[in-house]
């Protein structure tokens, strides 16, 4: 699946020189720093979403799910733990899963 194979690019630049890697300088920068790229990333996701602009709306999508992995990695939360919590909440009631909360 090509984001498990992203994440695991993603996990093995963790280490690699921030001078050649451009996942290795986010993850140099710390979580936050991945975070706020994270965010600015899905505001222009949402700002496509609104234009109606498909094209561009895929474009920034794929960076949206680019920067949820490299957020992810800079906590060391793995792609396997969130599908494993997708599972976890398959068939249940969004409704249902938020009152849980």
């Amino acid at each position: 699946m090509t984001l498990e194979r992203l994440a695991a690019t993603i996990a093995a630049r963790k280490g690699a020189d921030p001078e050649t890697s451009w996942t290795a300088k986010l993850l140099s920068k710390g979580p936050e720093k991945c975070a706020e790229k994270f965010g600015e990333e899905a505001v222009e996701a949402i700002i496509e979403a609104v234009k109606g602009d498909r094209a561009r709306l895929t474009s920034e999508a794929a960076d949206v799910l680019y920067h949820l992995l490299v957020m992810l990695a800079a906590r060391d939360v793995t792609l396997e733990e969130v599908l494993a919590e997708l599972d976890r909440r398959e068939g249940t009631s969004g409704i249902a899963e938020k009152a849980g909360r």
